[in-house]
């Protein structure tokens, strides 16, 4: 579980009540300082920023630039605050979200914790059945690694992370080929995608299933196991 806090620039000083008397109760003490054991106490916060350089150029900033902003607000807002920054740095390509790549570079628990279960369960034996791997970009066929393409996969997992949805095929066009690309289908060519698809699940290809008339869906099935990796991915991220 994740606490969302929001920073927000205060109204008024707050006032610290040094003497031993009982709050006011118009001022009662706040859930999360109240459940804390009484011999610990807050001594800050760590704020994990998932974000590579890419994708802060795109936004107009950069790393250094994002940190040096934050720092700045905390100078004004607790001129007595310590601050460190820390980058985490990762091999190129290694895939996976960027907030979950920095919080394991950084030993966050939580983050070593998921990765151990599921290294655990990547040795798990798969006796049969398909295991759409959405951390690995991969397919298991009955244990075995399936020759997918790069576009087969994003098919499947496009249909995959919309369960129990019909996804039209003009939305797979727009979604899964750019207007630029060389090969963008018609909403008809793609049904010559989907029996590629259905070709390389063999026996299991009707866990991809057509909607006559409208398109295809993915419903959940008994042979079929997803793996996510680092928690659940949005499908709006895809």
């Amino acid at each position: 579980m994740s606490n969302t806090a929001i920073l927000e620039r205060p109204t008024a000083p707050a006032v610290i009540n040094t003497t031993n008397s009982q709050p006011e109760p118009s001022a009662p003490l706040s859930t999360a300082a109240a459940d804390l054991p009484a011999v610990r106490s807050p001594r800050g916060f760590a704020l994990y920023v998932g974000l590579d350089e890419i994708k802060a150029a795109e936004a107009g900033v950069s790393l250094p630039l994002l940190v040096d902003a934050l720092r700045r607000t905390l100078a004004e807002l607790a001129p007595g605050a310590e601050t460190h920054a820390t980058v985490a740095l990762a091999p190129h390509g290694s895939g996976g979200r960027d907030l979950d790549v920095v919080r394991l570079a950084l030993q966050e628990p939580g983050a070593i914790a998921r990765t151990k279960a599921a290294a655990e369960e990547e040795t798990a034996d798969v006796e049969g059945g398909v295991v759409v791997d959405i951390s690995r970009k991969r397919v298991l066929i009955d244990g075995e690694s399936a020759a997918f393409t790069y576009k087969e996969f994003e098919l499947l997992q496009y249909l995959v992370l919309r369960e129990g949805r019909t996804i039209e095929r003009s939305e797979l066009v727009s979604a899964l080929w750019q207007a630029q690309d060389d090969e963008t289908p018609g909403e008809r060519t793609i049904d010559v995608h989907v029996r590629r698809l259905r070709a390389k699940l063999g026996r299991y290809e009707d866990i991809v299933r057509t909607v006559r008339g409208i398109g295809y869906r993915f419903d959940r099935h008994a042979d079929v196991v997803i793996r996510y990796g680092h928690g659940t991915p949005s499908p709006d991220r895809f």
